[in-house]
């Protein structure tokens, strides 16, 4: 019986201190400032269609100290490398430093899965993104709605709350969204350590987003 009752407590005390560490590490985010220490590894979150070209778009407006830049693309996107390959060969036109990988990892969720699939698919999708982000060790993960970023935010506020290195998660909602947030960015608005939106009627909604018009 003692056993047991140690083995609950230490059960519920982890578990606290798992939401303390977690609270801690959600609220001293914004504290961040990207760039002020030298270079900033950011992991790029691309998903299939519009998303790829939005990312790709606000890439175009960070400068050089956002390097090196870590892609990663679902497994099942076929068009999403050729576009970055294609954006990344115009900036070291600019910028003869360039440095970029790209990487790729099952798909958190399909379009119309159904959601019991779909916490499988995201679990598996977990296996891979924490060994993933645990080696790249990115200062901040950039990502803008496709279902893939959630494991990998997973991964990178994990980094956080064991204590191994603060990555900062920044959201990006997509212009599409103009009166609800997607289903990532109702997932990830909680997390986010700066979650922005592009039109005023989801800034109302959402206290803690950030309105600052159209971004891309």
């Amino acid at each position: 019986m003692a056993v047991l009752v140690a083995a609950v407590f230490a059960i519920v005390l982890t578990c606290l201190l798992f939401i303390i560490r977690l609270y801690i590490v959600v609220k001293t985010g914004p504290n961040c400032k990207p760039g002020s220490k030298g270079p900033v590894a950011v992991l790029v979150v691309a998903g299939s269609g519009g998303h790829t070209t939005e990312i790709l778009r606000l890439m175009e407006s960070l400068s050089a100290a956002y390097t090196p830049r870590h892609y990663v693309i679902a497994d099942t996107d076929k068009m999403s490398e050729d576009k970055i390959c294609s954006f990344e060969r115009s900036k070291q036109h600019l910028d003869s430093e360039s440095q970029f990988t790209i990487w790729r990892i099952p798909r958190s969720r399909e379009v119309h899965q159904s959601w019991v699939s779909s916490v499988v698919s995201t679990l598996d999708a977990l296996r891979y993104s924490l060994p993933l982000v645990f080696r790249l060790r990115p200062d901040m993960v950039l990502c803008n709605g496709p279902g893939t970023c959630v494991p990998l935010c997973a991964a990178g506020l994990l980094l956080g709350i064991l204590g191994m290195k603060k990555v900062l998660l920044v959201y990006v909602e997509s212009v599409c969204r103009v009166q609800t947030l997607s289903l990532t960015g109702k997932i990830l608005y909680p997390i986010s350590d700066y979650f922005f939106v592009q039109w005023s009627s989801l800034r109302d909604k959402y206290p803690k987003s950030i309105f600052l018009g159209r971004i891309v």
